[in-house]
């Protein structure tokens, strides 16, 4: 009886044991194979990010949306070294201001930083540390920020009134450039320097100009490169050509600062257009030898371009045609680093030179024609535009200040109250590429901690 019962229950107990086993072994081959499946992903999370690169690469959302941006003007970082201080004093809250203003309008995501080393060179401290300022601020507010190292008519020292960029101890050939001789590009003293600086030729103390100055650019990168705002570095706005042998140089120059500057950064790195743009200069001013000027290496490289009018005709679209046919030759996507709206007059300067000068009273635009540059923009396919400009310092044409500043002369602070302007250009950006609710923009890192 016992056996027979022992019998019946192995053979009753046997298709249980059966579903058991099998049982076990369908869900250890579902686990592996979940397993598997997020290590494929991951893999190709890894391949996507290897081929197009780190976070500050050339697209900024999953539509593939370019940056949106505006420039901004800063006080030590913008102080020549041969004029004293600005008549407007800058504003204690205005960074904190700024930064927290531009932060709630979400159709903008970066700011073009611009700095003078003749600024570092006269006073460092006060550079730096409005330097760390702005990347703190901008970590604080979610704003990415190219930082542009920016020259106007060379230097101060050529164009005293007027000039900002090289610091003075690069002019130390006072028979080749006589100060205050001028520095835009119809100058005899700017074109010789500048041939010099072409040749690296200039040296103070045994070491070449380029050394120079990519030391400054270094110091530069070594303090904001950490910073989730930080964007990228432009390496030298609009350097002046005056000669057709000049616009290789400038690509050997480019090709050796940005391959010292990848040794300490991979963010986005900038090289700039050259002036004067004039397309029927002896310099032949073409898409080919523009694409000359730019590096060896174009990894997560951008070519800077600035445009102050419609492109819908005329020289101002001929000038647009001409930086997209150089950006397609060299391989590099494009950035309208400074765009507006303005008119020039021809007028004569003190030395009797004929120039083109902006007026204020015929400058000016409206939301159709800032959405017309824009659309224009848009159709060609850029990596970012930046609209020139967020200065705490007025200006006497309109359209060429963002903001407003009172001040209250107790506190030393500003009330910064921005201008119409502002609104068109973020109507601007909106209209042509979607409102703020479609779009995804960065915001900053809560893992990282600025350095006291």
């Amino acid at each position: 009886m016992n056996t027979r019962n022992n019998s019946i229950y192995s053979l009753t107990d046997r298709p249980m044991e059966t579903l058991l086993v099998s049982f076990i072994i369908i869900c250890t081959m579902i686990i592996i194979a979940c397993f598997m499946l997020n290590n494929v992903n991951a893999q190709l999370n890894i391949d996507s990010n290897n081929l197009f690169g780190n976070s500050t690469q050339q697209s900024t959302t999953k539509e593939n949306q370019p940056f949106f941006g505006i420039n901004m003007r800063g006080y030590y970082t913008s102080m020549p070294q041969l004029r004293d201080s600005f008549k407007s004093p800058l504003p204690n809250n205005y960074y904190e201001t700024s930064f927290q203003t531009i932060s709630k309008t979400h159709a903008i995501d970066h700011l073009r930083y611009r700095f003078y080393w003749e600024s570092f060179v006269r006073n460092s401290t006060a550079f730096m540390n409005e330097i760390k300022q702005v990347a703190n601020a901008a970590d604080n507010y979610g704003i990415k920020i190219v930082y542009d190292n920016h020259q106007f008519h060379t230097s101060s020292w050529l164009n005293v009134e007027r000039g900002t960029g090289f610091p003075i101890y690069l002019f130390n050939n006072s028979l080749l450039y006589d100060h205050d001789s001028g520095g835009a590009p119809k100058s005899v003293a700017a074109k010789t320097w500048w041939t010099n600086w072409w040749n690296n030729a200039i040296q103070v103390n045994g070491t070449d100009g380029w050394t120079l100055q990519l030391d400054f650019l270094k110091e530069i990168v070594s303090t904001v490169d950490k910073h989730p705002s930080t964007l990228g570095y432009e390496i030298l706005s609009e350097p002046q050509v005056h000669n057709v042998d000049q616009w290789s140089k400038i690509g050997k120059y480019n090709t050796f600062i940005t391959k010292e500057l990848r040794k300490i950064t991979n963010k986005t790195i900038i090289y700039s257009m050259n002036i004067p743009i004039d397309l029927k200069s002896e310099i032949n001013v073409n898409a080919e030898n523009l694409a000359k000027m730019s590096p060896q290496n174009k990894e997560n490289v951008v070519f800077k371009f600035s445009l102050y009018g419609i492109p819908s005709d005329g020289y101002q679209k001929e000038k647009l045609q001409l930086f997209e046919n150089a950006s397609k030759i060299a391989g590099v996507p494009l950035y309208v680093g400074e765009w507006n709206n303005i008119k020039r007059v021809q007028t004569y300067n003190d030395k009797g030179d004929k120039v083109w000068e902006i007026d204020p009273t015929q400058s000016d635009m409206s939301q159709a024609e800032a959405n017309t540059i824009v659309g224009n923009f848009k159709h060609i396919g850029i990596w970012g535009l930046a609209f020139w400009e967020w200065s705490f310092m007025p200006n006497e044409t309109p359209n060429f200040n963002l903001v407003n500043v009172t001040y209250n002369n107790a506190t030393g602070e500003g009330i910064i109250q921005p201008t119409k302007y502002y609104e068109i250009v973020k109507n601007a950006y909106q209209q042509l590429y979607g409102q703020p609710s479609e779009r995804v923009f960065p915001i900053a890192s809560s893992e990282y901690k600025p350095a006291e």
